[in-house]
């Protein structure tokens, strides 16, 4: 007997309490590690980047939509254009609420040869300038109307899509109907990374996207879950440790592979059949593991992509791929098979 009056743990039995502490300590540490590796992008610069000139908002455009959007609208300050992400998520850090360049012009009209607004959906951790600084731009001058919104936090909040991955499928819903009420648009597109990929599912099956949604291009998102390189089946098979993490990030716990949002979302195996659906994903991809779980299918609506099929040196991860030219194309491809291209290394 110990000083406590307990039975003393044996050597072996010391062991496997201390591993089961290790595991539930970094199962619980998951969200948090993954808010902060983004965060660390930051850092290492002695000094910040000086602001570029002022940005230009949206105000003016807003006078010709609804007045709804266009009392959103003046809040919303566009950023510059970013070729990477490390600048893109820096420039968030002091700018919240920025609008990739390009996005969120209320007063845009599609036109004949593109018919479909496309509305950008970012991933867990991120947010719609951090994720789309380098796309919007390029599809603005492609021709397409572009939107991006913020949800799954606060405003304030630089890292989002932490929260229920159903409350934020609510949040695009009416996001989407905006949109559609400025344009005039019976249907827009979707291009969404990681969550923003899969989150649309949701609402294209649960909540009626299917008669506003035309086409869902997502960016390696976490279709069937993902393992966090081991550390989400370790949450798994620790008591406790689930329900510790959803406290940290839901939206994190709703993407571990097996847990009851996936298995909700999957329980039919089927997708929208009004719905083309195209998934780009890198087998570089560090974050969703294996990077095939991204896949959906088979199906005649469903096209899997991986991008070193096209450039097999291409080395872009789970965070660089909304920034990677290839996947560009890819993308551009999909919203519009008739002009598309074969990407180039």
């Amino acid at each position: 007997m110990n000083g406590n009056g307990n039975t003393p743990l044996r050597p072996r039995d010391r062991r496997r309490a201390r591993r089961r502490r290790g595991l539930t300590a970094g199962a619980t540490g998951l969200a948090v590690t993954l808010g902060l590796g983004l965060a660390s992008l930051a850092r290492g610069h002695a000094e910040a980047a000086p602001d570029p000139a002022p940005a230009r908002t949206a105000a003016a455009a807003a006078a010709a939509a609804p007045s709804a959007v266009a009392a959103s609208a003046v809040t919303e300050p566009q950023g510059p254009e970013q070729s990477d992400f490390s600048s893109a998520f820096r420039y968030s850090l002091t700018h919240p609420t920025a609008v990739p360049a390009g996005a969120n012009d209320w007063s845009c009209r599609p036109d004949a040869a593109h018919p479909n607004p496309v509305v950008l959906v970012h991933g867990t951790f991120e947010n719609r300038y951090a994720n789309w600084a380098a796309l919007a731009p390029r599809l603005k001058r492609a021709g397409y109307c572009v939107y991006a919104l913020n949800y799954g936090a606060p405003d304030a909040a630089v890292l989002k899509a932490t929260g229920d991955i159903v409350t934020s499928a609510g949040q695009l819903a009416s996001f989407v109907d905006r949109v559609r009420a400025a344009s005039g648009a019976a249907r827009v597109d979707l291009v969404g990374h990681s969550q923003g990929g899969t989150m649309p599912r949701w609402y294209v099956d649960r909540l009626g996207g299917a008669a506003k949604v035309d086409k869902l291009v997502a960016l390696t998102p976490p279709n069937h879950g993902t393992t966090f390189s081991g550390m989400g089946l370790m949450a798994r098979a620790i008591p406790g440790a689930d329900a510790l993490l959803g406290v940290s990030c839901a939206s994190c716990e709703q993407q571990v592979v097996g847990s009851d949002f996936l298995k909700d979302l999957n329980s039919d195996d089927r997708v929208s059949p009004d719905v083309d659906y195209t998934v780009i994903t890198t087998v570089h991809d560090q974050v969703v593991t294996p990077f095939t779980s991204s896949y959906l299918g088979p199906a005649v609506n469903i096209s899997n992509r991986t991008m070193q099929t096209y450039c097999l040196t291409n080395t872009s991860d789970h965070i660089d791929i909304s920034y990677d030219p290839v996947a560009a194309r890819l993308v551009l491809n999909a919203l519009n098979p008739a002009e598309s291209a074969r990407p180039g290394c």
